[in-house]
């Protein structure tokens, strides 16, 4: 395994980073209207003795550290991926006992990164051909020191195409002894970088961009559709 000790820090600052989500996960209310962290707690508890759904809506809010939570316009997109966790929702740096916020440094990074994850969802349901999920683009900013796992041939087991079991294990340990995140080399897109960020308050300043959708020829996304701007061919 990797010692995280081996493993440098950068100053990760990014303007208008990507992120690509699916269309169908609404803003959660709470998260965007109630200014003050510290309150969410009282206002679960009392809220969710008339709305038992209150809880599945938020997710385990006790993963995210008080003083690491974000509130406001845009936060419910912040805080999602840390509260909505588990080991049916691996990703590349966690086995599901935490959460990782994914961005990419531009638009086309994080296309061909979602693309290629919808097409392995798609292809393990044996899902039909045709236009599937809408998905939307958010633009945020982020800003941190994170470890670094670009430029160094000691770390390519990390960035293996498919295999997590030496990322999941390093993101873990990573994140046990303090770390704010990780930014690595897109696997997707030899042209981009991504940063994995092991808390919300990282990213900051969240907006709505494109809504696509995307195609499934029953082996690979290969067409990607913009609204109001047309239909593309994914050529990598």
């Amino acid at each position: 395994m990797i010692h995280p000790a081996s493993i440098p820090l950068a100053s990760v600052r990014w303007d208008a980073a990507r992120r690509i989500i699916r269309s169908v996960h609404p803003p959660i209310d709470l998260f965007e209207d109630i200014a003050d962290p510290e309150d969410w707690p009282l206002l679960i508890a009392a809220e969710q003795k008339t709305n038992p759904r209150l809880v599945e809506s938020i997710g385990t809010l006790d993963l995210v550290p008080p003083a690491r939570r974000v509130a406001g316009p845009g936060a419910s997109f912040l805080m999602a991926p840390f509260t909505h966790v588990g080991p049916d929702r691996p990703s590349r740096f966690s086995a599901g006992a935490f959460g990782v916020l994914y961005v990419a440094d531009r638009f086309e990074t994080a296309l061909f990164e979602t693309a290629h994850h919808h097409a392995r969802f798609m292809a393990a349901t044996r899902e039909r051909p045709g236009w599937t999920s809408q998905f939307r683009e958010l633009v945020l900013d982020v800003d941190g020191r994170l470890h670094d796992l670009r430029g160094d041939a000691a770390f390519a087991a990390v960035l293996d195409p498919e295999d997590y079991r030496v990322s999941q294990p390093l993101g873990a340990a990573l994140r046990q002894q303090g770390s704010d995140g990780v930014i690595y080399p897109s696997v997707r897109d030899p042209d981009g970088f991504c940063a994995g960020l092991f808390f919300p308050d990282l990213a900051r300043n969240v907006v709505q961009g494109r809504h696509l959708d995307y195609h499934w020829d029953g082996a690979r996304v290969d067409y990607v559709r913009e609204a109001g701007a047309g239909v593309f061919r994914l050529v990598r």
